[in-house]
């Protein structure tokens, strides 16, 4: 086998393994209202995530954003070693919450839900709920303040509580964009039909 053709071969399994799936994020990401015109069943996860825990349909779009895209089965990238050796994923995390594994096992077994699925949307939004509740609960922040909820959430609650996201600047500014699209979905949605 030539070496072009080696290095196509490889090349083609590198990329087979890129985790696309098949997810696809809803179009006009930044319109909660076409979001949840093209995902009818957001709307009813969303609600429920919101009466049963308490956190704002806004707040939960805006993190799902951060997180995934609002795509299913999203994973982190992979890490390769030489550049072309595929060495797994940055993290274990995955779907729509992008829930790692050891907090999706601790929330299965909190609250007694063994058939969840990190790629579908209502369990991945009570898992969410869950999660900022307990945040709430812990750290006393507010289910209306996007910016330290997805800090807590992105650092976990200890690291939070260290104020390991002091030095990082990348994830101040992550977190503040989170807080404005939380505000421009809460906005939105006050005129949307699809959020009836």
């Amino acid at each position: 086998m030539s070496k072009w053709l080696r290095a196509m071969v490889i090349l083609a399994l590198v990329a087979s393994c890129g985790g696309g799936g098949s997810g696809q994020a809803p179009r006009s990401l930044d319109n909660a209202c076409e979001i949840l015109k093209q995902r009818s069943t957001y709307y009813k996860a969303f609600r429920a995530t919101e009466r049963k825990w308490g956190v704002p349909v806004h707040v939960q779009m805006a993190t799902i954003y951060q997180e995934s895209k609002f795509i299913s089965d999203a994973r982190t990238p992979l890490r390769f070693r030489l550049g072309v050796i595929p060495a797994g994923r940055q993290s274990s995390a995955f779907g729509y919450s992008q829930a790692l594994d050891g907090t999706w096992k601790e929330y299965l077994a909190d609250q007694g839900r063994r058939g969840a699925r990190r790629d579908n949307i209502k369990d991945a939004t009570d898992f969410m709920g869950w999660y900022m509740n307990d945040t709430k609960e812990q750290l006393g922040i507010s289910l209306w303040d996007a910016r330290n909820q997805y800090l807590a959430y992105h650092e976990g609650r200890g690291g939070y509580r260290r104020g390991t996201y002091k030095s990082k600047s990348w994830l101040l500014r992550v977190s503040s964009e989170v807080g404005q699209r939380a505000v421009t979905y809460q906005s939105q949605l006050r005129n949307c039909r699809a959020a009836r």
